[in-house]
């Protein structure tokens, strides 16, 4: 029997143990109910040690219901349709082949006289069913998976394969030919198995591309297989299981880091076990649950989330692959269990709003006070539905997700308590919000985690109730943790989810984690007396401006983006020779146009609309509608209580989007500062010029 969690008590959520407390940090904070042990394994499934294990158990638990589903797309009506399904029992057989006719490779091109363990395959593709079928495969065998980032580009793949010693490449058609073409860089890369057929025209969007890329490969020295073909091997050469033990590598998740090559963080299945483990403390996902799979499974989020949907037999709906119709997947799908991001939260929150409370006449006054009274009772402790409002308004308003959500999830960055707030009234839900990175096992299995009926926004949750947290001083940056009201310092996390480090690098795994086990998060927080952590700040992309204030524009454009409606993106720089801050400026095409019209065709004469065309460009560039930009920018950074020299003097329209294919963001959408400062380092500059000319100015 399953012991049920303690109810949830906002004013106690984490104890700091007592007798744990030494200089220059506090002592060691748990999840109230947990003081007396950390949990490392579920609870309700104890046989699950590792995902080998969670994988057989969600196909037990119901073979013919449905796991894995996708939308087609008819070329006549140039639309997808509705979710096509394959059963549990179906996907099981085809990863028992695959990952068959993938150990008959393997030891084929190895001379070996029998298979072996912890050899690595690396997956490349957009989230799809071959994606999960693959890495699944991998678990049957021991065979150690590694996701390599559908977005980063070849160099990158290149560094991954070769820093993994990866022999074998399964991925869409669409990347074979880059990978025969940069083989002579990946001397160890031996074998390439496309997802697609390379027999049809319809796959490969070319009647010829299947047989020139067979001659090509041929001409590189690679065998190159579809996925047929390798399902078809594994028919004819099955293999018994040889299941792996829980310390065993799972996956090699390479971090996205914002500078410099990824470091290759090593996750175990006793790692993601742990992550399952604390799935089932407050919400325990059943066979009845739907998720959508859009977030990168390259990274540990996305991948972490498949992992907690199969282990308890629920079923993974693919999203097409284009981030513009994720909503519109999302309302086909109808899942249960949406798991996301801020950045996606905070669009979801602009396109409502705008329709609701941000609504002329007497639509937006109604909206207005069903909002009002809704956010009341949500203060009050009151919980988030209204039998009036929801019946009227908000039940229409959950359509946007399809419906039936009961819980999301969000994690990966900062996301701001006003959207929180909205996001809970207006879609009846419950939200969780996690915090972790890559080498604590992001998701519910993260560092912290705020619980189920969770109402209050501006804190993470207590720790996980796999982790253990410390907060160290930085006296650097002035954070003790003796400060009043609160302690404040360097997150250090402890616990079955830590990994156990980087891939061929002992030096920067001994810098993130110490004798005693603690993993060094170099994120600053301060812990409220309930036990519940915020994250306030980064010690990293914190620097010196020349008047010898320390600036953390992390934090700098948290405050303001959070704050500003119009901006999809805002992006904070800073010189150390210069005395001040400029910005770069993304408008949000839904809730930018109206502002902008506004500020340049008050008597209604033109217009601009959310379409980023030349009369858009031009516009972006008018030192009218910038000096707007910026007086926005610094009433929200003023109400965010930001000092004078953290305000950003002058800013740059950019009409286009930073995204993961210029290379500007992390495929979990964090903006990689360096190449951002490199691909903008003349208008950048242009804007330093600006302010010297004229330093009055406000451009």
């Amino acid at each position: 029997m399953t012991t049920p969690p303690l109810p949830y008590d906002k004013d106690h959520q984490g104890v700091e143990l007592p007798g744990t407390r030494r200089p220059g940090q506090t002592g060691i904070y748990r999840r109230r109910g947990f003081e007396d042990g950390l949990r490392s394994i579920p609870e309700s499934r104890p046989h699950i040690r590792t995902i080998y294990d969670a994988f057989q158990h969600g196909v037990n638990l119901g073979p013919n219901n449905p796991m894995l589903g996708h939308r087609l797309w008819d070329p006549s009506t140039k639309t997808y349709g509705p979710y096509q399904w394959q059963t549990y029992q179906q996907v099981s057989d085809r990863v028992e082949r695959f990952g068959s006719g993938l150990v008959h490779l393997h030891t084929q091109i190895h001379g070996l006289s029998e298979a072996v363990q912890g050899w690595r395959v690396g997956l490349w593709s957009i989230n799809r069913a071959e994606w999960t079928i693959a890495s699944a495969s991998t678990l049957l065998y021991n065979i150690v998976s590694v996701g390599l980032y559908d977005t980063l580009g070849p160099e990158a793949v290149t560094f991954g394969i070769n820093h993994s010693e990866i022999p074998v490449v399964v991925c869409s058609a669409d990347h074979i030919a880059s990978l025969l073409k940069d083989s002579s860089k990946m001397p160890g890369l031996k074998i390439v198995v496309s997802m697609d057929s390379l027999n049809s025209p319809t796959d490969l969007k070319a009647p010829f591309a299947g047989p020139i890329l067979r001659t090509f490969a041929a001409d590189k020295g690679i065998q190159l297989y579809d996925w047929d073909q390798v399902e078809g091997l594994g028919r004819l050469f099955p293999h018994a299981h040889t299941p792996p033990k829980p310390q065993d590598p799972l996956t090699i998740c390479y971090t996205s880091g914002t500078t410099g090559q990824p470091k290759g963080a090593i996750l175990t299945h006793a790692n993601f076990v742990a992550a399952v483990a604390a799935s089932e403390i407050g919400y325990i996902l059943t066979p009845d649950d739907t998720g959508i799979s859009y977030l990168p499974m390259a990274h540990v989020f996305g991948r972490a989330l498949e992992i907690l949907l199969f282990s308890t037999g629920g079923r993974i709906g693919y999203s097409t692959g284009d981030p513009l119709r994720i909503l519109e997947d999302v309302s086909v799908l109808q899942p249960t269990f949406f798991p996301t991001v801020p950045r996606l939260l905070n669009r979801i929150y602009a396109r409502v709003y705008a329709l609701t409370a941000g609504a002329p006449g007497f639509a937006g006054v109604v909206a207005r006070r069903a909002l009002a009274v809704k956010l009341a009772n949500l203060k009050a402790g009151l919980g988030n539905k209204h039998a009036f409002w929801d019946r009227v308004l908000f039940n229409k308003v959950r359509m946007v997700l399809g419906g039936k959500v009961e819980r999301i999830m969000t994690a990966s960055a900062p996301i701001s308590a006003e959207v929180l707030s909205f996001i809970r009234v207006a879609f009846c839900v419950d939200i969780s919000e996690a915090y972790g990175q890559t080498e604590v096992k992001s998701s519910t299995g993260g560092a912290a985690s705020t619980q189920r009926g969770e109402m209050e926004a501006g804190h993470v949750g207590p720790p996980s109730p796999i982790t253990e947290l410390k907060l160290v001083d930085v006296p650097e940056l002035n954070y003790f943790s003796t400060d009043k009201p609160y302690p404040r310092g360097e997150v250090c996390v402890r616990g079955p989810n830590v990994f156990p480090g980087y891939l061929k690098d002992d030096k920067k795994t001994k810098e993130a984690i110490d004798d005693e086990g603690w993993l060094h998060s170099g994120d600053i927080g301060f812990i409220k007396e309930n036990g519940t952590l915020t994250v306030i700040d980064r010690m990293k992309n914190v620097f010196k401006l020349s008047i010898g204030e320390y600036v953390a524009v992390e934090k700098i454009e948290y405050q303001i983006a959070s704050r500003l409606p119009i901006a999809l993106q805002f992006f904070v720089h800073g010189d150390p020779h210069e005395p001040c801050l400029v910005s770069i400026f993304v408008p949000d095409p839904d809730t930018f146009p109206a502002f902008a019209n506004n500020i340049l065709f008050p008597s209604g004469a033109g217009g601009l609309t959310g379409k980023v065309d030349d009369t858009f460009r031009i516009a972006c560039q008018d030192p009218k509608l910038r000096r707007a930009v910026l007086q926005e920018v610094t009433l929200v950074a003023q109400a965010a209580g930001l000092k004078k020299f953290e305000i950003p003097r002058a800013v740059l329209i950019e009409p286009n989007l930073f995204t993961i294919e210029n290379d500007l963001l992390t495929p979990t959408f964090k903006i990689k500062r360096h190449p951002v400062v490199q691909a903008y380092r003349k208008q950048l500059d242009q804007l330093y010029r600006e302010i010297q000319s004229t330093p009055d100015s406000k451009l």
